[in-house]
């Protein structure tokens, strides 16, 4: 592992910012576009320490060194150990706490310039900030959803009462956990109307859109070699491919299958408790022209998302103000239709309606999306052009060069906001995490 208390290098003219930094990505779920702005990161001269949960069992980028990385890009996989569950909120809520501790523990010993956290449990996320405090290490808060108000949502239709107060709880720390961030990034503008409600200043919050991974998925054959591996004959084939969650709804996958022909099928490519109650269902006979798969790995992404005539995405009203789903800016790269079941107001949503790039039904609305799927099929052009119209759109917006300007200069803002905060007698007064 790099020793990050190494003498650090010459600063900026004028400034006592250095030009290069010890920086602590942290993207809980390991997805593939954060992984890559660590990687353009570390080519720009900054030493990177990626870190993220190793026993998510959710989809993951390219989590390994590859032979052209920058030297200063190293891997932090943390928790392998835990024994999670998503489904028993006891074990959560403990794998959440065990997992935010061992983060902390190792800011606290590597004391890095900036951590950035995102995709983060509430639970976990508070010892990370509590460490950053600690330590006086700059704390940026990405926000990738709401995640308490997401699970206050879930919670107090699964749980009424009890799942309202814990609602009220993660809410409290969530909203505490950005006053205390030194930087907000939102991933949408839509979630500053959230943070200006929890009197969270806007000139500490950047909005900066996320991204796939263009330049690891390519435009690719639907008859390619994991295609064929799989033994995929199906003239059409709709594909979901990614977590199938509690916030997602699988009667919608089980009835586009069940209205198939025996000439057509969905390609279930996921993990999660959706995905192990379709499984269930194919094995009974309760669900036919389906297949389920696990997760492929990175290397075979472009491949698998290829291979699909049509990619499938839903999610719940109740998160689909304050989640967007990365599946969709994947589905962009690949090139093929999309369609998606979630809120109008949703950023992925309006991604697609504004592009073309594919049809949005109502989450509930279980004929409307198999109507939409089975359109795709029916008119062939129409799914080249929307197939084509989203490719366009993610070269255009996907470009990470620019991105990564961007979080660099938040990056700076926060060292030199943290570094004046320093100079202030008794700062520590102010700043301690308790």
């Amino acid at each position: 592992m790099y020793d990050f208390k190494q003498v650090r290098p010459h600063a900026w003219p004028g400034t006592n910012v250095s030009p290069r930094m010890n920086i602590l990505v942290h993207d809980y779920a390991g997805h593939p576009a954060p992984v890559e702005l660590s990687r353009e990161l570390a080519r720009r001269g900054h030493r990177v320490t990626h870190a993220y949960f190793a026993a998510d069992p959710g989809p993951k980028g390219q989590l390994q060194r590859a032979e052209n990385d920058a030297e200063g890009l190293h891997f932090l996989p943390l928790g392998g150990d835990i024994t999670y569950s998503k489904t028993n909120f006891i074990r959560r809520r403990s794998g959440d706490i065990a997992y935010g501790r061992a983060l902390a523990s190792h800011i606290r010993t590597t004391c890095p310039d900036i951590v950035i956290s995102g995709n983060t449990p509430t639970e976990s996320q508070e010892r990370i900030v509590a460490a950053c405090i600690d330590t006086d290490v700059p704390f940026i808060y990405w926000c990738q959803d709401f995640y308490s108000i997401a699970a206050s949502r879930l919670l107090a239709t699964k749980l009424p009462g009890p799942g309202h107060l814990i609602g009220g709880y993660y809410r409290f720390l969530e909203r505490r956990q950005m006053r205390r961030a030194t930087k907000v990034v939102h991933i949408t503008d839509a979630f500053c109307d959230q943070t200006d409600c929890w009197r969270i200043a806007r000139d500490k919050v950047s909005v900066i859109p996320n991204w796939g991974a263009i330049d690891k998925i390519s435009v690719l054959a639907r008859s390619n070699s994991w295609a064929a591996a799989q033994g995929m004959t199906a003239e059409t084939r709709y594909l979901y491919s990614g977590t199938l969650a509690l916030k997602h709804n699988p009667a919608l996958l089980a009835a586009l299958a069940n209205s198939l022909p025996d000439t057509q099928e969905v390609v279930l490519v996921s993990s999660g408790a959706g995905a192990e109650t379709l499984l269930a269902a194919v094995a009974s006979g309760e669900v036919k022209n389906m297949r389920v798969l696990p997760l492929q790995p990175f290397d075979l992404f472009d491949e698998v998302l290829a291979s699909g005539d049509i990619l499938l995405a839903v999610i719940e009203r109740e998160a689909g103000t304050f989640s967007v789903p990365s599946k969709i800016l994947s589905y962009l790269c690949a090139g093929r239709p999309i369609v998606l079941a979630a809120p109008k107001d949703n950023l992925a949503a309006k991604i697609l309606l504004e592009t073309g790039a594919g049809k949005v039904v109502p989450p509930e609305d279980i004929e409307s999306f198999v109507s939409a799927a089975r359109a795709y099929a029916q008119f062939p052009e129409t799914a080249v052009a929307a197939g084509k119209a989203g490719r366009a759109y993610a070269e255009k917006a996907f470009v990470l060069t620019p991105i990564a300007d961007r979080f660099e200069q938040v990056f700076r803002a926060a060292r030199r906001q943290t570094q004046n905060v320093q100079s202030l007698p008794g700062h520590r007064k102010h700043m301690r995490s308790d």
